[in-house]
């Protein structure tokens, strides 16, 4: 979780990713920023996150997106 949050803070510095849910839906991440996470989550995690898994619930929270990653991993 440590590695994605610092992710998530090289991204936007000034959110508070450990408590903010509504990450899409609160407008915080654009599309770039989801391009720009999935290209650095692939390498960091070496996971591939499909199109199928590219949904708002999951980019909502730094919760649903490890929680992502971890299903990925375990696939």
């Amino acid at each position: 979780m440590e590695e994605l949050l610092e992710i998530l803070e090289g991204l936007h510095p000034d959110v508070d990713f450990e408590h903010e849910t509504a990450l899409i839906e609160g407008g915080v991440l654009d599309s770039f920023d989801i391009v720009t996470l999935i290209s650095e989550i692939s390498e960091t995690f070496d996971v591939t996150i499909s199109a199928e898994y590219i949904l708002p619930e999951n980019f909502n929270s730094a919760q649903a997106l490890y929680a992502l990653i971890q299903k990925l991993e375990e696939e």
